[in-house]
């Protein structure tokens, strides 16, 4: 069990690390997240990881995270469920209908973005 703990935050900490790296401006996707720390199939365990990012020191951008289609599916939780939206918003993001507009333009690429 202890190991099972253990795996689980190390695994965090590279998602946090990931997220931490996304500009302000920008967003990422929680499959795109998961790719990047070779868990192919893991958006869950990133979704995961962001309803935990709350409280953790360095700051976690969560908001900065969305799904494949650019929609706020973490939104609930965030306290207000609307501060998601501010949060993006406040860094230049328009958003309509719970959706970033402007996706595929402002979608920041873990995977190519952190290997240059």
């Amino acid at each position: 069990m202890k190991q099972e703990k253990k795996n689980k935050e190390s695994i965090y900490v590279a998602i946090y690390d990931v997220v931490r790296s996304v500009p302000k401006g920008r967003v990422t996707s929680y499959g795109a997240v998961a790719a990047a720390i070779g868990a192919a199939s893991g958006a869950r365990v990133v979704g995961y990881a962001m309803n935990n990012s709350f409280g953790v020191k360095p700051k976690v951008p969560a908001h900065r995270v969305v799904n494949r289609n650019g929609l706020l599916t973490g939104k609930h939780h965030f306290s207000p469920p609307e501060q998601m939206q501010q949060l993006l918003e406040k860094e230049g993001i328009k958003i309509a209908d719970d959706k970033v507009v402007d996706f595929d333009t402002l979608f920041w690429d873990p995977m190519i973005e952190l290997t240059m």
